[in-house]
């Protein structure tokens, strides 16, 4: 029986050192050289080096020596002078820098952001910047319009809605969404939540209701709970549901979860009271539930909230094998410490061929080598001792590794 065991180990042992040869000492061959660097590269790595440091003098400095030296590095290294003389409050500086750059490099790769630059050079120094004399590029023209809705809004707020009414693209209409919804201008709330109550595509109707969320204001609150009451579409709910979540709306969510007639949403409500660690109104949803579906998504929401102590109890005291087995699984997903030390102390309770299974599969999702190894030495029956150390030789633990290197040594 021992033989059989060792070789049964060795077999195990040497696949997964294939599978990862560095984790039990064989040689990991390297693959490939970095071509050596030109000095041009080496230059502007340090250039960077110092913007990434804060260190905008010295960063300005290295990047106009490389503007002046690397014809291959002269357009970024123009670009990001004027960067580094916008951080340094060189305004002025910094425009003249980028209208020599947009005359000396038409087609450089960097066009864009200098663009990007320069509106927001001048937009910052106090100009006004008219959104229609913006060129083609839409992310220059939305910030155009950022920029004008702070100053401007009724003149922003008609070129905002003839973007969003247009046959622009789903990104485009999304940002102008955020500018609109960014605004305390009676006019831009009326036009998003007009939007949220699906006075257009369903894409951008999503989108206009996590912007709604994502305040949390007592209001858009309220405004999310009419428009779930009245709305029979099933993802608007789920959305809306997402939006609670965002908003920290617990007992919104709390009363979708209990009393939603729909399972898609009750289970949806249960995922975001998981993500809220509400583990309290998952444990009482647990105890008054039948259906075994739904409670399947109670223990994935308990999981989820980090609820150790309840999945614990659970794994212990459920009768209903499939449960007991998804307590035990989520158990392994969340991780060693106070969840293994449980799944080792049921391991060795039970007598239940199906329970100790799913404790040796837990473990594994844990990358437990430790107890996979104490269960490997001291369990008795032949099947158990080999799934113990099938689970134990794809875990590359440094407890695998050497418990493999005794047994084939002796």
């Amino acid at each position: 029986m021992k033989k059989q065991l060792v070789q049964f180990i060795l077999v195990f042992a040497l696949a997964a050192a294939a599978a990862r040869p560095q984790a039990f000492g064989f040689a990991d061959p390297t693959v490939g050289e970095n071509a050596p660097a030109t000095q041009a590269e080496i230059a502007y790595q340090k250039a960077m080096s110092l913007l990434d440091q804060s260190k905008w003098e010295p960063a300005l400095k290295q990047f106009q020596e490389i503007a002046a030296r690397y014809k291959d590095k002269a357009d970024a290294a123009v670009y990001w002078e004027a960067y580094a003389q916008n951080k340094l409050g060189q305004v002025g500086p910094a425009l003249q820098t980028l209208a020599r750059f947009r005359a000396a490099y038409p087609a450089s790769r960097w066009l864009n952001d200098a663009q990007a630059l320069q509106l927001e050079l001048r937009q910052s120094s106090g100009q006004k910047v008219a959104p229609e004399s913006v060129g083609g590029d839409d992310d220059l023209k939305l910030m155009a319009l950022s920029g004008l809705m702070g100053s401007d809004p009724e003149r922003a707020l008609p070129i905002l809605e003839k973007t969003l009414q247009g046959n622009a693209s789903i990104k485009v209409k999304e940002r102008a969404l955020f500018v609109l919804s960014q605004s305390d201008s009676p006019a831009a709330r009326s036009l998003v939540e007009r939007i949220a109550r699906g006075g257009t595509n369903p894409d951008l109707q999503k989108r206009a209701l996590r912007n709604i969320a994502i305040s949390g204001k007592p209001e858009n609150r309220q405004l999310l709970s009419e428009i779930y009451a009245s709305s029979s579409d099933i993802e608007v709910k789920r959305e809306i549901l997402r939006g609670f979540m965002m908003s920290g709306d617990k007992e919104r969510v709390a009363a979708a979860a209990k009393g939603e007639k729909s399972p898609e949403l009750r289970k949806e409500a249960i995922r975001q009271l998981g993500l809220m660690g509400d583990h309290k109104t998952l444990s009482e949803l647990y105890a008054s539930e039948s259906d075994r579906q739904i409670k399947e998504q109670i223990l994935q929401g308990l999981f989820m909230g980090g609820a150790v102590d309840k999945l614990i109890e659970l794994a212990r005291t459920e009768r209903d094998p499939e449960l007991q087995k998804k307590a035990i699984n989520n158990l392994g997903l969340t991780g060693a410490g106070k969840a293994g030390e449980a799944l080792v102390a049921m391991y060795h309770s039970s007598s239940d061929r199906g329970v100790k299974g799913a404790v040796l599969n837990a473990l594994f999702l844990q990358n437990n080598g430790k107890a996979l190894v104490d269960i490997a030495r001291t369990e008795a029956n032949p099947e158990l001792k080999k799934e113990a150390v099938q689970k134990l030789s794809l875990t590359h633990t440094k407890e695998g590794a050497d418990f493999f290197t005794e047994l084939l040594n002796k």
